[in-house]
């Protein structure tokens, strides 16, 4: 059965930002790229999402766009239900299959319609989730006020309207009866007579709190770890998983950040010694296979996602013990190397991305962050330490590596440029992309990586990332990457096209930067016979530096991707 729901919207929503364009200037370094958002409805974010059957579905419209604005709904499946005046789609579809939503955004500037495909099915998390985390800004001074301010600023700042729809509390939500013992909001008992984990005083009522982020349209999600003992040596689930599984959905919370930290470690913090189960690559696997099947029996979809620092390549094994996303090493801190190395972790693992499945380096390191106290908390706030130009870098490497984006940093503190960072529809595009595939390292030099990825429309996106500290010109070589025929270049940031190339396409791009661009098919553009996916570049150009490459019609690498990559 069809339906239709339609209302009319009068929230006080910004439609646009303050931005002021600047490219790289004396300074080299880039301004605000972001084109103002417009005052006609845009539809953005994710044009897929997946709900088991049965389960709550929770998705907030996004749009930008003046308001008031009139939303409407057409070919809801039975049991979705769709409430106009707030733009949120709830409900619960028992029978499995896809169905495709119409919805439509209209206003006294225009009216934009788009076309969401509702997949009931045995996959969650069909686009890398897009959200914030509590850590890196309030670490182990979090507290349910936080929480529900950083709900009410990805709402008031636009954020929601570009797809944001996580609100993610880190450690130090539970009791913690072994540090920090002059802070009474930490003391309690860890469990209640019954098992039931027990928050501790800063968050009285979980279950109102998710209440409270969900009436927004958005999701949450919480911390624990497969050990006694959390990160922060606050309690863990050791012994109560299937109990804290249940708990969770009961409170109503959308995704579990499950922290390995104190699972088979000895003298951990002074304690008594404790032995995880199993040997070897069991150690890392079981924990994580225990809770996949507790959180999957619930009548809750909730995200797992594994934390355990990128141990025993757990890109090949996390989607198999019921993870959705999982880190790819350890802790990013906000430095260009910290960055880097993160990223460039990534670069085999893109054979194990897809959709229900995502691999990630990390939360984002832009805006303003809280500063370690001699690693036990934050003692004040200041701006990343990322150059404009690295952050660029940040925001487009994750992006094109279909990455969960979690927000680090405050979001009631967010500047101008850290929102337009944050705000780019074309770029958070690439991320959302329903083909969910991970770019790959196609091309390098010295100075300069390409990576590539496959986009569900049969476009491709490319980022030409300088590794130099100074300007540096990068080119795409469609020949030797195995391109034919002729490109729509655009780019992203800026969002506006280049031209149509066909041979080779360059950009001078800045010190440390990444200029992101997105190829589109036109005359007699395909992938050149036998390449059968652009990424498989990556896979020859490793062989190649030990042996030529047999495979027909391959031709090699024609040298750097960059001018002057020969200098260091």
């Amino acid at each position: 059965m069809k339906k239709v729901v339609a209302a009319i919207v009068s929230l006080a929503f910004p439609f646009s930002a303050a931005f002021a364009q600047a490219d790289a200037g004396a300074s080299g370094q880039l301004g605000i790229l972001t084109p103002r958002p417009g005052a006609a409805p845009r539809i953005n974010g994710a044009k897929v999402f997946g709900v088991r059957p049965g389960n709550p579905i929770l998705w907030r419209l996004p749009v930008t766009g003046e308001r008031p604005m009139r939303f409407a709904a057409e070919g809801l499946p039975e049991g979705a239900v769709f409430d106009a005046a707030s733009g949120i789609l709830a409900g619960a579809v028992a029978a499995p299959g896809t169905y495709t939503v119409s919805f439509t955004a209209e206003n006294a500037h225009g009216r934009a319609v788009r076309a969401l495909k509702l997949v009931v099915g045995d996959k969650i998390a069909l686009t890398p989730p897009l959200g914030w985390n509590s850590w890196n800004c309030f670490n182990h001074k979090v507290t349910g006020k936080d929480i529900r301010d950083a709900a009410d600023a990805m709402v008031a700042s636009g954020l929601a309207d570009h797809g944001w729809s996580y609100i993610n509390i880190d450690d130090f939500w539970q009791n913690n009866p072994y540090r920090f013992k002059d802070d009474e909001t930490l003391q309690g008992a860890e469990r209640l007579p019954d098992g039931t984990i027990n928050p501790n005083k800063r968050f009285p009522d979980m279950k109102a709190l998710a209440d409270y982020v969900h009436s927004k349209g958005l999701k949450i999600g919480l911390y624990s770890s497969p050990g006694p003992y959390t990160c922060g040596m606050c309690t863990g689930s050791w012994g109560h998983e299937w109990q804290d599984a249940k708990t969770y959905a009961d409170w109503g919370y959308d995704l579990l950040k499950y922290d390995l930290c104190t699972y088979n470690r000895k003298r951990f913090r002074n304690m008594t010694d404790h032995k995880g189960v199993g040997t070897g690559l069991e150690i890392e696997t079981l924990p994580y296979r225990l809770m996949g099947e507790a959180l999957k029996a619930q009548k809750r979809d909730i995200v797992l996602s594994i934390c355990n620092y990128g141990k025993a390549n757990v890109a090949t094994w996390g989607e198999n013990v019921g993870g959705q996303m999982w880190r790819t090493g350890g802790d990013i801190k906000d430095s260009f190397k910290s960055m880097v190395k993160n990223l460039e972790r990534q670069a085999g693992f893109w054979p194990f991305a897809h959709p229900g499945a995502w691999n990630d380096p990390d939360m984002l390191i832009v805006g303003v962050l809280g500063i370690p106290s001699k690693g036990v908390g934050m003692t004040e706030f200041h701006p990343c330490a990322l150059t404009p130009n690295e952050q660029y870098t940040h925001i487009s490497m994750w992006a094109i590596l279909a990455s969960p984006l979690l927000i680090g940093c405050d979001l009631t503190k967010l500047d101008d440029f850290t929102l337009s960072l944050l705000s780019n529809d074309e770029v958070i595009e690439v991320n959302q992309d329903e083909l969910g595939a991970q770019a790959a390292l196609v091309a390098k030099g010295p100075r300069a990586q390409v990576w590539a990825k496959p986009m569900a429309d049969g476009s491709l996106a490319f980022a030409l990332f300088n590794t130099a500290g100074d300007a540096t010109r990068i080119s795409i070589d469609f020949d030797s990457l195995g391109l034919e025929g002729k490109w729509l270049v655009r780019d992203l940031w800026r969002q506006k096209d280049e031209g149509i190339y066909g041979v080779r396409y360059s950009a001078e791009v800045p010190g440390h930067a990444t200029h992101l661009v997105r190829l589109f098919p036109k005359d007699g553009a395909r992938l050149a016979p036998g390449v059968s996916d652009i990424r498989m570049n990556a896979v020859y150009v490793q062989f190649e530096a030990v042996r030529p490459v047999d495979k027909p019609g391959y031709k090699a690498a024609k040298g750097y991707p960059c001018e002057r990559c020969g200098d260091k």
